[in-house]
């Protein structure tokens, strides 16, 4: 079972699913769809109501269930949407490989594809994304994608930072090697936060910034093991480094 534990903020430790099995470790039925009308529920309220202005009674109102049937699935809001998160990536996955299988070995289309496929999915859940905009930007929220709490979702998405860069037919100087996933994955963070707040029509904005930036980082990493650039690549490590706390 999935353990989750809110390591920044007093409340008990909790587990995703918290239904009742039939005796051997599966989930009912019914209690699954029980357990995904309330998140789904949720998620709505988050997008039309706002994260705070939400409450477990509106949520199980909502639902249809009863509100001690609500806190026993999820004993809070911020359960809910960890859930959501959890959710998110384990559905994900066969989507990213998938999209990044089409690409080849060329490293810019394996990017760009990589970061479309996440895009694609949130689509329906964009305005839930915004509404937690305030608390995805403390580091320190249990809720933020940079906290400890979500180290085990970060920790995956970075692996596939990994593998598109392995076999992309680019030499990647070892110093910045070590970190490029990490500074890939913050870079799609940055493509993700301009997307929800990106009104343009169909987000086409953000299309475009996605085309031109996976571009720059291709052609900047391409010269990164250049003699000429070993100066200033040196200079971007401690950046890194710096930035990372390290």
């Amino acid at each position: 079972m999935f353990k989750i534990v809110l390591d920044a903020v007093n409340v008990e430790p909790y587990y995703l699913n918290m239904f009742k099995s039939d005796g051997t470790g599966k989930a009912s039925h019914k209690a699954e769809i029980t357990e995904r009308k309330i998140l789904d529920a949720a998620l709505n309220l988050f997008r039309t109501k706002g994260f705070e202005e939400a409450t477990m009674r509106d949520i199980a109102a909502a639902a249809g269930v009863a509100l001690g049937a609500a806190y026993y699935y999820y004993p809070s809001k911020d359960a809910i949407v960890l859930a959501f998160y959890q959710r998110s990536c384990n559905e994900m996955q066969s989507q990213i490989e998938e999209a990044v299988a089409k690409c080849g070995g060329n490293l810019e289309d394996r990017l760009k594809a990589l970061i479309h496929a996440k895009l694609r999915y949130f689509a329906p859940y964009r305005g839930v994304l915004r509404a937690l905009l305030k608390n995805g930007a403390d580091p320190a929220h249990p809720l933020s994608p940079f906290s400890h709490n979500n180290k085990s979702i970060r920790e995956v998405d970075i692996a596939w930072f990994q593998k598109i860069l392995d076999h992309c037919g680019i030499r990647v100087p070892q110093d910045l090697a070590f970190h490029l996933p990490d500074v890939l994955w913050m870079f799609q963070m940055g493509v993700i936060y301009f997307w929800i707040t990106d009104d343009s029509h169909g987000q086409h904005r953000t299309d475009r910034l996605l085309v031109l930036s996976a571009k720059t980082v291709t052609f900047l990493l391409k010269i990164a093991g250049l003699p000429l650039t070993r100066p200033l690549r040196k200079v971007a490590v401690e950046l890194i480094e710096t930035a990372k706390g390290g």
